[in-house]
């Protein structure tokens, strides 16, 4: 049944103010709620609530075979039954994408005063939780949960425009980059950002594509026309004393940095670097003035995912990777998890943040929601960052950074607006969070989805298995820290042919044995003098266990440059690699050899082609 209709709308309403009329007595909403049965309590998510701040919206599923889900005016009558138990007017809003009922509470005094059905002065915990016992005690309600806010994951710092992506290439600290762009760019992909929005930005415009805006609350949202085509960020700055706040905080611009790591614009000769820099960015914005409700969030990840929402035209920009760098405390809700098995379902891969409370994972979702890759942040020494969160539901750790009053610069460094309040000149900024380390993680599903297709199930398999271990101390934080040039190297594939340079190619395959050595020959002619201090070997070998391969280049006159050694601890498959040797007292022109030995048994495999770039 679609209830998106104006006329079903205005039906539903008028059922129900009537229903409302018709209550007698003037018994206030505590007492009502301090009397009514609560033998249905198990059907109500209250995890979610946070005693600082108030919930006017609640989200209720029916029985698919009940009268609310067979018709308009029986959702108008459970709806308004549920109202005048409670002893609140409960306003349709709308149905959501999973399946569940968007209502909106407004006390019965504020009625009483004629007041707007917009007001919410009255509403406070009380006030939820009795119209959600209203609601469960409804035979045919399956579950009710509040619409509670979620909030970008990131802990801000002043900003610096001169920083360094350690995160990116470092060997302690590092997502292991640099290898992994020889094999990998992220063509083909289309990721989406579900966070704030975003800005204007020379060094990430060219890889963004459109998006939508998917907040409802349009003073929330300030652009004044809540859901709309347009996912500019338009600020989440707040006062003090707002949002349960007592101080205020300016604009974040938190989803224009987190898509700056996913696939800013690289070899442009400015700014940073995207991990997967020919990806594509689809910015949806859920996140406003005091977070995202999750009933905007869950339309917003349905729709990335290419699922239907009403009132919503269809996305033309599907996106097999979802980047939720947001959470909240509490349980993971029957909304929230519909619309993420969904997306799954439709072969999505969702990543989202462990959160930053220092604190077991568990507590918060959408971390705690199933069927999601979960990431944990690390700092520049290798080590769990402490604001990060941990546990056993953590899949993988990556960058998050860590700031400190003595450095500024142990941060993730990406793109950023300059505005304190309203969108202002575009910049760059160290941030540090969870929020940061999970586009690290998006960015590395969208290079193995460019390497081809791949379920959200094998692509969480293979960033869990292909990390390394932790430098440093990083206790619950999953299986170690994304190793991307190990992931890919797992997937083997075809090696993209390098750029630069004159090359001496040998596409041949020889097979590879146990306990033998194998050798390969490439004919250099037409050089003059030594080959160059800085010859690269590119060379692709398929092999189980590559740690039993010791490889060698043997240059025309015999000399022998060591590329690999053998190791009984890599376990890992396939060597795909570019290496550089100082040949520079080698006579270029001659034939030259790729030795490669197989040092134990077990394991074979094959060098698949090699070349020499001078």
């Amino acid at each position: 049944m679609k209830l998106s209709s104006v006329r079903s709308i205005r039906a539903i309403s008028a059922a129900i103010v009537l229903a409302l009329a018709s209550s007698a007595g003037a018994q206030s909403n505590d007492d009502r709620g301090s009397q009514m049965s609560r033998a249905n309590d198990y059907k109500i998510d209250f995890s979610t609530l946070a005693h600082d701040m108030s919930y006017d919206q609640v989200i209720v599923y029916f029985d698919a075979q009940s009268e609310a889900a067979r018709s308009d005016e029986g959702l108008a009558n459970q709806i308004a039954s549920a109202g005048v138990a409670a002893g609140l007017k409960l306003d349709y809003v709308r149905t959501l994408s999973t399946g569940g009922h968007l209502l909106k509470i407004v006390s019965a005094s504020a009625n009483q005063k004629g007041a707007d059905s917009s007001a919410n002065a009255e509403i406070n915990d009380q006030t939820t939780e009795t119209a959600m016992r209203a609601l469960a005690n409804l035979a045919d309600v399956r579950s009710v949960e509040p619409d509670f806010m979620l909030q970008a994951l990131y802990t801000p710092n002043d900003t610096d425009y001169a920083g360094k992506q350690w995160h990116y290439f470092e060997a302690t600290g590092g997502l292991n980059l640099p290898t992994a762009w020889d094999q990998a760019t992220g063509t083909g992909v289309t990721v989406a950002v579900i966070d704030t929005g975003i800005t204007s930005h020379s060094d990430l415009n060219a890889n963004i594509v459109a998006g939508y805006d998917f907040v409802s609350n349009a003073t929330n949202a300030r652009d004044g026309n809540g859901r709309d085509s347009n996912p500019a960020d338009q600020g989440d700055w707040f006062a003090a004393n707002e949002c349960g706040r007592p101080t205020g905080s300016n604009s974040s611009w938190h989803g224009t940095h987190v898509a700056g790591t996913i696939a800013a614009v690289t070899n442009n000769a400015k700014g940073a670097a995207g991990v997967s820099f020919n990806a594509k960015v689809s910015p949806i914005r859920v996140l406003a003035k005091c977070g995202g409700s999750i009933s905007d969030i869950a339309d917003a990840i349905n729709w990335a995912s290419g699922g239907t929402v009403s009132g919503v035209p269809a996305n033309t920009n599907v996106s097999k990777v979802i980047n939720m760098s947001l959470g909240g405390g509490g349980s993971c809700g029957t909304t929230t998890q519909t619309a993420i098995n969904s997306a799954v379902g439709r072969g999505s891969v969702v990543i989202v943040a462990a959160g930053n409370s220092n604190t077991q994972a568990s507590g918060f979702n959408p971390a705690n929601c199933a069927n999601v890759v979960v990431v944990a942040a690390t700092n520049r020494a290798g080590g769990r960052s402490y604001y990060s969160n941990y546990g056993s539901i953590v899949d993988v750790a990556a960058p998050g950074g860590e700031l400190t009053q003595t450095s500024s610069t142990g941060g993730v460094w990406s793109t950023l607006n300059a505005g304190t309040t309203t969108p202002g000149a575009e910049s760059y900024a160290y941030y540090q969070g969870t929020s940061m380390a999970t586009p690290h993680v998006a960015g590395v599903a969208a290079l193995i989805l460019s390497k081809g297709s791949k379920t959200p199930s094998e692509v969480e398999t293979l960033l869990r298995n292909n990390t390394r271990a932790f430098p440093g101390t990083c206790s619950q934080c999953g299986t170690g820290i994304v190793d991307a040039n190990k992931v890919l190297t797992a997937l083997g594939g075809t090696t993209p042919p390098p750029t630069g340079g004159t090359f001496f190619e040998n596409q041949t395959d020889f097979a590879i044995s146990d306990n033998v050595t194998v050798e390969s020959p490439v004919t250099v002619t037409g050089r003059t003098g030594n080959a160059p201090s800085t010859l690269k070997a590119n060379v692709t070998i398929y092999h189980t266990y590559r740690g039993d391969l010791q490889i060698d280049l043997i240059a025309p006159n015999g000399t022998a440059f060591r590329l690999k050694n053998s190791s009984s601890s890599d376990s890992a498959d396939n060597v795909i690699a570019t290496y550089t040797v100082n040949a520079s007292t080698v006579v270029a022109n001659g034939t030259w050899k790729l030795r490669v030995r197989d040092v134990a048994s077990g394991d074979v495999g094959r060098i698949d082609k090699w070349s020499l770039q001078f």
